[in-house]
């Protein structure tokens, strides 16, 4: 009966964790669509882009909020006495563990199809369109062709993760037949995890890419934006029209040398048309500025002022015990790693650095561990986004679409999903980096016999005490997350993501110098002669 009611409670708890996990998958969809309904450009938003955005940008925040969910549950298998609970017998435990590794397998793979597949399908398909004279067959013929070079290095990922051998033949003196059987053996063993796991190391790789350009300046910029706030709408105003003054005035100097009927000079010509495009963008300034300065939500922002600078101040406590945290995590590996033919891998923490002691002591209150790497994925997520807000999206020097409120093409937009989909893919071993212990077994323990002595008797006793899991731990008493089995499949990526945390921990440096130099930013965004999308229009407040 005892057992029973433990089962019944137990079953209880995971239908209550799995309500709370729906009306999340329902909060972050909300969110996507406010966000991407945010920032699209209302006189070219269209529904195909529009929907691959929210998907792309749901799948990457729900992979993101799978990393909790896996460490919540093997955790959730154990009692902290080390002993596995009532209902998590051995049946059990295979099924929730499959379960977590078939949620990997589908979000990995929807990742793999957008990344390959269908943004860049999407991509084309919008391009081919701006030409009037292209008909809709010769559009998807078109996205389609492109899209299949995209389909191709899929596929070569595939191939060469599926047969690249993780482990050796035992008889050297095989036969080739022999080692290509065992390359198909191996296979069919890893169920294709060998595979999709190379795939996707792949694309981690560039993400990481993208996270020390992104992430990294993301992390330093958004608080120092928060705590110093926009500059004054009134000020910005008065400025404008001295400068409005000062270019009419010019303008009229360079006219009044042609009032005698003489032709103006080829330099003077040239210096005119420049001022008349100055004078066109001030005066669009002047009426944006004009809106902003008596728009409600203005005035609601200055309200909301003390708060935005307590939301600044947290962001920056939470960077510095993410990069402390992290320098601390790669000093260890340099300094008692295996070296760059183990990729750095480490199982323990030699040195501890504060997020790794602060995990053990928020497991003694459920689910303050939880909350915290919650927020520290959220925080490197929406990190990512204030960066490549600020910076743009850029091929090597060329800037190639801006990310404004109200006023972003649809190609930058999937541009940013795509971005965010490899940077969430790099979350997980960033987090890793961070606690490995903790990612690799979450709060388990297991029981260990100790001897113990009593001076009285002059005997000796056998007590079993609990111990927390690490990698000395016996496979039937600590159960992996399934996270980690995707980490660590090859090591030579392992040692490219040790390196990458150096090159983050450098640019993070670089742009907390750049955002305290900085002034504060303008009221409103991105208004200048370079900007493609530029209207008349009132801007998004």
């Amino acid at each position: 009966m005892a057992a029973a009611a433990a089962a019944g409670a137990a079953s209880a708890e995971l239908v209550i964790g799995w309500c709370i996990f729906g009306l999340l998958l329902l909060a972050i969809l909300a969110f996507c669509w406010v966000y991407v309904r945010k920032y699209q450009s209302q006189r070219e938003s269209e529904v195909v882009s529009t929907i691959t955005a929210i998907f792309s940008l749901a799948i990457a925040l729900i992979t993101s909020a799978l990393l909790p969910v896996d460490i919540f549950l093997v955790s959730y298998m154990k009692n902290q006495n080390g002993t596995f609970k009532d209902w998590a017998n051995a049946n059990v435990s295979r099924r929730i563990e499959d379960t977590v590794l078939y949620g990997y397998y589908t979000l990995y793979s929807v990742i793999l199809f957008c990344v390959f597949f269908w943004i860049p399908f999407v991509y084309f398909y919008y391009e081919e369109k701006d030409d009037d004279d292209t008909g809709k067959c010769t559009q998807i013929k078109t996205a389609f062709k492109y899209t299949f070079g995209f389909a191709v290095i899929c596929a070569l990922l595939l191939l060469v993760g599926a047969f690249v051998p993780l482990n050796l033949p035992d008889n050297k003196n095989s036969t080739e037949w022999e080692k290509v059987k065992f390359l198909f053996e191996e296979l069919g063993s890893s169920h294709g995890l060998a595979a999709l796991s190379f795939s996707i190391s792949s694309l981690t790789l560039i993400g990481m890419l993208a996270a020390i350009i992104y992430t990294a300046y993301g992390m330093s910029a958004l608080p120092l934006n928060l705590i110093k706030g926009t500059r004054s709408a009134a000020y910005e105003r008065l400025e404008n029209t001295e400068d409005i003054e000062e270019v009419e005035q010019h303008i009229q100097t360079i006219k009044s040398k042609s009032k005698d009927g003489r032709p103006l000079p080829a330099r003077d010509k040239r210096a005119l048309k420049q001022l008349e495009e100055r004078l066109r963008t001030l005066r669009k300034r002047e009426r944006h500025l004009e809106f902003i300065e008596n728009s409600w939500w203005t005035k609601f922002g200055v309200a909301l002022r003390p708060l935005k600078i307590i939301w600044g101040i947290f962001f920056i406590l939470v960077a510095l015990l993410f990069i402390i945290s992290l320098f601390l995590s790669n000093l260890d590996k340099a300094l008692h790693s295996a070296g760059i033919d183990s990729g750095f891998i480490i199982f323990g923490a030699n040195l501890s650095n504060p997020l790794n002691m602060l995990l053990p002591l928020l497991q003694t209150v459920f689910p303050l561990d939880y909350i915290l790497i919650t927020t520290i994925v959220m925080y490197f997520i929406f990190t990512s986004m204030a960066g490549i807000r600020n910076i743009g999206i850029w091929f090597f020097w060329i800037r190639l679409y801006k990310i404004r409120r109200g006023r972003t093409r649809p190609q930058a937009l999937l541009f940013l999903c795509m971005i965010l989909l490899l940077i969430v893919l790099h979350t997980s071993y960033m987090i890793y980096s961070l606690a490995p212990q903790y990612v690799m077994y979450g709060s388990q323990n297991y029981l260990i016999e100790s001897n113990i002595t009593y001076d009285a008797h002059k005997g000796n006793s056998t007590l079993s005490v609990p111990k927390r899991c690490d990698a000395d731990a016996p496979e039937d008493q600590c159960t992996v997350t399934r996270t980690y089995l995707f980490l660590h499949k090859f090591w030579f990526f392992s040692a490219a993501y040790y390196f990458g945390n150096w090159a983050f921990l450098g640019v993070f440096v670089i742009g907390l110098i750049v955002s305290c130099c900085k002034g504060k930013k303008s009221v409103i965004e991105g208004v200048d002669e370079a900007d493609s999308d530029l209207s008349d229009e009132e801007p998004s407040v």
